[in-house]
């Protein structure tokens, strides 16, 4: 299911503005509307989806639902190509389909806490990978499509493989309960930090998330994932040109930067999974900030490609811990609402790519390497978040549920 879904996605989203650019024929200014409406649009519906999904039995229907949608709007992909109408489709089928991310996680965080609470954090860590590895050849097979059948083939891939997840939805998943919601408490004694004043005066919905710390401590994470995000985008965005024109190679390399990142994140995010059966998941969360940070910091005064390379692995461990263990880190925040914390994670990626767009524009104008600049001072804020959040949840080695 996590291998359809991602190449699904794989397949299409990286050759979505080339689309729009040369078989759609739409102008600079609708490309760029396009491109910032869509993941906006997906943040919203995945949002109500979230919610919903959390109050009644209804979670394998939803993955169904949002599958077929998939197969809807790329079928429609296949053969029209009117701006407005594919628009049309990205405010809502494809809003839809964008929910199947979020929730499959979700789904699979129930099916573990039921079946093997104490390796919750290691399983998803490993549907994590799977969904990693279908990037490892989704763009290259869409590239292949291209050259044979342009994106009609592309786009009729992403409809086999939106209907391949659909059936397995319907065939072999099994419909779960709605989550249990949890009952908010006051911090306990163990907990990392004395409790806040909310807190220490009772049980209210406003000064809690759940038994894993205060509402506050939540909204906060989010926005130290979102600080994190934005860099993932930009440095991507910014690394053949700054490959080129700062360290005055050829851009063709970053190919083989990214890929040697892709390739470290694999073994690393399944190893720091293990782990989360022997350290707290505040820790390895932290540990990933910090790489982050050092990372951007080493790209930022990089004098060559060799020392951008050296840095990958410290890059591949940041990414491994906050794409891997970030889900469940989340999840844990909001015990008993798995799909609306789940799509809370989800969704500090598309939103760090809108904020990555100006500050690409920015880059432009005072240089790439000024790019890895912003980007070294955004980790740095987010782990500085983390850090500070991380003081007011309740340490847990597992990724179970508290105890209710």
């Amino acid at each position: 299911m996590f291998f359809a879904v991602g190449i699904s996605v794989a397949v299409v989203f990286p050759f979505l503005s080339l689309f729009l650019s040369t078989a759609v024929h739409a102008d600079p200014v609708q490309v760029t509307v396009f491109l910032i409406a869509s993941p906006l649009t997906g943040v919203l519906v995945s949002s109500a989806v979230g919610r919903v999904s959390d109050r009644w039995p209804i979670r394998r229907r939803i993955l169904v639902g949002a599958a077929l949608f998939g197969v809807v709007g790329s079928l429609v992909a296949m053969f029209v190509r009117d701006y407005w109408v594919l628009f049309a489709l990205c405010m809502t089928a494809y809003a839809f389909a964008g929910s199947l991310f979020p929730q499959s996680f979700a789904y699979a965080r129930q099916i573990l806490e039921r079946d093997s609470p104490g390796q919750a954090a290691m399983g998803i860590s490993a549907l994590r990978t799977v969904f990693s590895l279908s990037w490892v050849g989704g763009p290259a097979l869409a590239a292949v499509l291209l050259d044979v059948g342009g994106f009609r083939l592309v786009y009729g891939l992403a409809a086999a493989t939106y209907a391949l997840a659909a059936l397995i939805a319907v065939v072999w998943l099994e419909e779960v309960e709605a989550p249990t919601p949890s009952k908010t408490a006051e911090p306990s004694a163990d907990a990392a930090a004395g409790p806040s004043a909310d807190a220490a005066a009772g049980p209210s919905a406003d000064a809690a998330a759940g038994p894993e710390g205060p509402r506050w401590v939540l909204w906060l994470t989010i926005v130290a994932f979102v600080l994190m995000q934005v860099p993932m985008t930009l440095g991507v965005q910014a690394l053949p040109l700054y490959i080129e024109q700062d360290l005055h190679s050829d851009a063709s390399r970053a190919g083989l930067i990214l890929g040697l990142c892709a390739a470290l994140e694999i073994p690393l995010m399944l190893g720091l999974g293990a782990l989360t059966t022997r350290f707290k998941l505040q820790t390895l969360i932290l540990i990933g900030g910090a790489c982050g940070t050092a990372y951007y910091a080493i790209a930022w005064v990089a004098p060559n490609l060799w020392v951008l390379a050296a840095g990958q692995v410290v890059n591949a461990l940041f990414i491994s811990a906050i794409s891997g263990v970030g889900i469940t880190y989340v999840q844990n925040l909001l015990p008993g609402q798995p799909g609306r914390a789940t799509t809370l994670y989800t969704n500090t990626f598309p939103i760090g790519s809108v904020v990555a767009g100006p500050l690409f524009g920015v880059a432009a104008h005072f240089g790439y390497r000024s790019a890895f600049g912003m980007s070294t001072a955004l980790m740095g804020a987010g782990f500085l978040l983390l850090v500070v959040t991380a003081m007011w949840v309740r340490p847990s080695r597992s990724a179970t549920y508290p105890t209710r």
